[in-house]
């Protein structure tokens, strides 16, 4: 965790160029979808910005107390939004860096965000905490919309669903909940044999993959609830999961200081 982000030619497997600024470590990073932008929560309390292609430092986005611990682009790739330690949640204009709403205090998280995911419209952000609390929030407004009460343990993960209108949370309770967001309510409870680290929708198929601190990785039908397939080999907890964009393979890293390939075809 020295403050450097190093960015990987796949092509060539060289190194690029090495991305600086702050002297704290980063929580997470995201690219933009269309542009080669790459952001960055810290323990600094701020939001990094960098072009990619020039391996330059573009802004900051300055605002939170305390460490920056989820964040996104806006699908429309227009806004920023970021949730921290501080039980804020702030959304940001990408090209000026400022601070349009902050969503706080009552009828929203009482702890630390731990994650948040945004609509495929840029309309909602669904964000977890370590309060057990799912809330979903209007960017236009800024305003709490609705709630999803289901978890008893911190929330880890979320993911939105590409192909309905549904969005999955994962919680160290041992659940991988499946919403309906239309609706703000429960289709399906997927149970895990320890807590819920990551997860992941394989591409626009009714699957989702989730990560747990017991070293698996389980793949679940949407639509039944059911347990489609485990798939094991690591020895400690998964921190993180990501499909291939052919949709064949996920790929797992975990605290046991090992990446694992799985083949998923079947799933697409």
């Amino acid at each position: 965790m020295d403050g450097r982000i190093n960015v990987w030619n796949t092509s060539t497997r060289t190194l690029q160029g090495t991305l600086e600024g702050s002297e704290s470590g980063f929580e997470w990073l995201k690219w933009h979808l269309r542009h080669n932008l790459i952001i960055a929560g810290s323990e600094d309390f701020n939001i990094w910005m960098w072009n990619a292609d020039l391996n330059a430092f573009v802004n900051t986005f300055s605002g939170h107390s305390n460490t920056v611990t989820c964040g996104d682009f806006t699908p429309d790739g227009k806004l920023i939004c970021s949730g921290s330690d501080d039980a804020t949640l702030r959304i940001w204009d990408f090209n000026s860096a400022h601070c349009r709403h902050v969503v706080r205090g009552h009828g929203y998280h009482t702890q630390g965000l731990t994650c948040l995911a945004v609509t495929w419209d840029s309309q909602s952000i669904v964000s977890g905490s370590q309060d057990s609390s799912v809330h979903i929030v209007s960017i236009n407004s800024g305003k709490v919309v609705g709630s999803l009460v289901g978890h008893t343990n911190s929330v880890e993960c979320i993911g939105i669903s590409p192909r309905y209108n549904w969005v999955a949370t994962g919680s160290i309770d041992r659940r991988l909940i499946i919403w309906d967001l239309t609706r703000q309510a429960i289709r399906s409870i997927c149970e895990h044999d320890d807590g819920v680290t990551c997860l992941a929708w394989i591409g626009s198929s009714r699957y989702v993959a989730s990560g747990c601190i017991d070293g698996t990785v389980h793949i679940w039908d949407s639509l039944s609830g059911e347990l489609a397939r485990m798939l094991s080999g690591h020895r400690d907890a998964v921190q993180s999961l990501a499909v291939s964009a052919d949709g064949n393979s996920i790929v797992s890293v975990s605290s046991d200081k090992s990446a694992r390939v799985f083949d998923i075809s079947m799933f697409k």
